[in-house]
C-alpha cells in the first residue's frame, strides 16, 4: 500500500513523502491516527500544495530557529546528576533532562525529539556535545556538562 506521510515517522519516512508500507500498518494504524493518507491520484495532486504550505511555515520559523542558535552559542548547559565516587552517574542523561534544563536555565523551549545525543550513552560526569535538529539548515551544537549534585 502506498501512502503519503503527514508527519515524520521514525524508520518509515519523512513528512510529505510517498512510501510503501504493509496494508495493515497503513490501514489500521497510520491512516486512523492521522499520520498518513492514501496515495491515490487526488491526494498526490494535493501533495504539492501541502509541500508549499509547509515550506512557507518553515520560512517563517527560520528566524526563530536562528535566534535560538545564536542564544546558545558559547554557552554551556549544566545538568545535575547523582554520581558515585568514581564519577559514574546513576542512570544516564536523556533528552528529556536536557530539554528541561534548557527551559529552566536559558528559557528556551525545544522539543525533546529535536535533541540528538552523542552516540555513546552519557553515564559519566563530564562535558558533552549534543546536536539540536531545529531545521535542516539550522542544526547548532549544544554544549552541556554533567555535574554531580
Amino acid at each position: 500500500m502506498e501512502i503519503i506521510l503527514l508527519q515524520h515517522i521514525e524508520k518509515v519516512g519523512e513528512k510529505h513523502t510517498i512510501v510503501k508500507v504493509r496494508d495493515g500498518y497503513g490501514r489500521n494504524y497510520l491512516i486512523p491516527k492521522g499520520m498518513a493518507i492514501v496515495a491515490n491520484k487526488t491526494n498526490r495532486n494535493r501533495l504539492e500544495g501541502l509541500k508549499r504550505l509547509e515550506e512557507a511555515k518553515e520560512a517563517q520559523l527560520i528566524g526563530e530557529y536562528q535566534a535560538i542558535a545564536n542564544a546558545l552559542e558559547g554557552k554551556v548547559l549544566q545538568i545535575g546528576a547523582k554520581a558515585g565516587t568514581s564519577g559514574k552517574i546513576f542512570g544516564s542523561v536523556t533528552t528529556v533532562q536536557i530539554a528541561a534544563a534548557l527551559k529552566e536555565q536559558f528559557n528556551i523551549d525545544v522539543d525533546r525529539r529535536k535533541i540528538q545525543l552523542p552516540e555513546e550513552d552519557i553515564k559519566m560526569l563530564g562535558a558533552y556535545t549534543a546536536k539540536l535538529l531545529l531545521h535542516k539548515e539550522i542544526q547548532p551544537d549544544l554544549n552541556f556538562e554533567v555535574v554531580a549534585e
